[in-house]
């Protein structure tokens, strides 16, 4: 029998994303900057133009997103969407969307990750407050990672602040690595298991899975939910 995986291709998720237009202190709009720990990111850009700024061991860069633009990054870049005219992205996130489910550490001041609780009371956005409370603390958190994340661009020793925020950013994430496990294990870990199983059955003549197939389609779950980078509109696929 083929293991079994009900998601979508390769383990991914999708979510399709407005970004915040919402100005900053440097007179941009746009997103909070953050940065993943263990999941690639990918984005297709549906409409509207903007960039995405990116900051790394190898630097600072800036990459122009328009109608088409497919940009993608991998762990450990920090990012931030800067909305120019409605920008409108479709996200896809490595790992059945761990990005959005705890792979994310916000570039907050140092004094805000010292601890998770400490980064969460700066963070969370309460599921059951009114919806303009929601937009309260997702804008101010938003300003706040912007402070951190300008003293990081602005270091002047730029690898050594960089490494301590990915040291500190690890730590916060310590006691979430066992559900992270199993989330990889249930998604592209599985995806990729059934695919070699796949394999060898046809190398030895069988094709009953085939007979298996099945066919699904999903609405979002959810619509204008605040996240990171904009309002979200976001799938409960598995």
């Amino acid at each position: 029998m083929v293991s079994e995986y009900g998601g979508l291709p390769g383990g991914v998720a999708v979510s399709h994303l407005r970004v915040y237009d919402w100005p900053a202190a440097d007179g941009l709009h746009g997103g909070t900057p953050h940065m993943h720990l263990t999941c690639s990111e990918g984005y297709v850009v549906k409409a509207g133009r903007g960039a995405v700024q990116t900051l790394t061991a190898s630097g600072y860069e800036v990459t122009p997103l328009t109608p088409g633009t497919v940009a993608c990054f991998t762990p450990g870049t920090i990012h931030r969407l800067v909305n120019e005219d409605d920008l409108r992205i479709t996200v896809l996130m490595q790992n059945s969307g761990l990005p959005e489910a705890g792979d994310a550490v916000l570039t907050l001041p140092p004094e805000y990750l010292t601890d998770p609780q400490t980064y969460a009371a700066a963070t969370v956005i309460p599921a059951d407050a009114p919806r303009e409370e929601q937009a309260r603390i997702a804008r101010a958190r938003r300003d706040l990672a912007l402070e951190g994340y300008r003293a990081l661009r602005e270091a002047a020793d730029g690898p050594a602040a960089l490494a301590a925020f990915h040291r500190s950013a690890a730590a916060l994430v310590q006691p979430r690595l066992a559900e992270w496990r199993e989330r990889w294990l249930r998604g592209a870990r599985a995806a990729a298991q059934a695919t070699g199983e796949q394999l060898d059955r046809l190398s030895g003549g069988d094709v009953s899975y085939l007979a298996e197939a099945v066919v699904r389609a999903e609405q979002p779950s959810t619509h204008g939910k605040f996240g990171m980078c904009g309002w979200l509109d976001a799938y409960a696929l598995p």
